[in-house]
């Protein structure tokens, strides 16, 4: 039962959104902002396709024993003009079933974005985690992250 990782084919694009949705209820429990701020736009089915099309983002799906249990998505981002044209990717989401976690399929995912982006010269990397979300935030620690910035918000009174 070792987790495997692999890029995201449009013949993933069923369970890409079967899992998205299960990230998005479970985003909603934690933080109502998500959705409208940092979860993919409406419909859902074609943010997913444009991000498997798109030559600067990377879909990858975790997988055990051949079976889709979550999904990574990174975004190549340009840093500003004094960045020397410089570039990072930033790992935007991350999911994986409650069945399947604690046994390495988010780590596999992760490690399998950041090598293949580094093919590509990336040598920065950023990672998006909600405030609270203890797990996730230890998770990213544990593969060399650590934070850079926080984004403060304050919601209508």
């Amino acid at each position: 039962m070792t987790p495997t990782a692999r890029r995201a084919s449009p013949d993933d694009l069923g369970e890409l959104v079967r899992l998205y949705r299960l990230l998005a209820d479970e985003m909603a429990t934690l933080k109502d902002m998500w959705s409208m701020a940092d979860g993919l736009a409406e419909p859902i089915e074609a943010s997913l396709r444009s991000l498997l099309e798109d030559d600067r983002a990377l879909v990858v799906v975790g997988e055990i024993e051949g079976n889709p249990v979550g999904f990574l998505q990174a975004q190549v981002e340009d840093l500003l003009p004094q960045g020397s044209g410089t570039s990072l990717a930033s790992i935007r989401l991350v999911f994986t079933e409650k069945p399947a976690r604690a046994v390495g399929v988010a780590a596999a995912m992760r490690d399998f974005a950041i090598a293949e982006l580094e093919k590509l010269g990336i040598e920065r990397f950023d990672a998006h985690v909600l405030p609270g979300h203890r797990l996730a935030k230890n998770f990213f620690e544990a593969g060399g992250f650590s934070a850079r910035s926080i984004v403060m918000h304050r919601p209508p009174a």
